[in-house]
């Protein structure tokens, strides 16, 4: 796909990855549909865009989707990308995980992205075709202790994606899951529960800038997908 003038719509807009990404987008002349529970964060970045609106939205409300989806028709009368990255972790032991939050993960991480898709692939079927991309994690790649629960949730996300890129394909919608494991956003920060664990064995992390990057390589090669999982750890 070629970026230029095509419309994103990004969840989990309003900071880290999905900001990163909104803002590379933009560079490569997209126009931006930023939908995020923070309405300050991502009015302020749509300001900051060439060209973006901003659509205050809980993507674990079918609703506010819906609606983030009718923003960007009327704005734009297309939405030919979705970058599927809102989300949240759950770092603890698994005797240690409440059920109450392990629900809470499950509901952001897998059913809202679900739900998200089924809201705009009719809009893209319509259009002959458009591409999706699903932020995973690299936890799903080996076996961590610690991030089980929210591995999880992400290893369920991975299989939406990959039986959704074979039965859109017909239509022209490409679904491409991408696999980044630490980095530096405040997603670390805003657990559900739990904190991310220190030691000298924790890989570095990458910058929100370098899963953009790979989002967007995704957009353009059609790829199913690109880790970044680095050497060492997972596979």
């Amino acid at each position: 796909m070629e970026i230029a003038g095509k419309v994103v719509l990004v969840t989990g807009a309003s900071s880290g990855i999905g900001a990163a990404t909104a803002r590379l987008a933009a560079e490569a002349g997209a126009r931006l549909v930023l939908a995020a529970r923070r309405t300050d964060r991502i009015e302020a970045l749509a300001k900051e865009l060439p060209d973006a609106v901003a659509v205050t939205t809980d993507v674990t409300d079918p609703d506010q989707v819906r609606r983030a989806v009718r923003a960007g028709l009327d704005a734009y009368g297309r939405i030919d990308v979705l970058v599927n990255n809102a989300g949240q972790g759950l770092h603890l032991p698994l005797e240690q995980v409440a059920a109450d939050d392990f629900r809470a993960i499950i509901e952001l991480n897998v059913v809202a992205p679900l739900v998200v898709m089924q809201a705009v692939i009719p809009v893209m079927r319509a259009e002959g075709g458009g591409s999706i991309v699903n932020v995973s994690s690299g936890t799903t790649r080996g076996v961590l202790p610690g991030v089980g629960a929210y591995a999880a949730t992400k290893a369920g996300l991975n299989m939406l994606s990959a039986v959704a890129r074979q039965e859109l394909a017909d239509d022209g919608i490409v679904v491409s899951t991408v696999y980044p494991f630490i980095t530096a956003t405040e997603f670390h920060d805003v657990l559900r529960a739990g904190r991310l664990a220190n030691g000298s064995g924790r890989p570095p992390a990458q910058s929100a800038e370098e899963v953009a990057a790979a989002i967007l390589g995704l957009l353009r090669s059609g790829d199913e997908e690109a880790v970044l999982v680095l050497p060492g750890f997972g596979r």
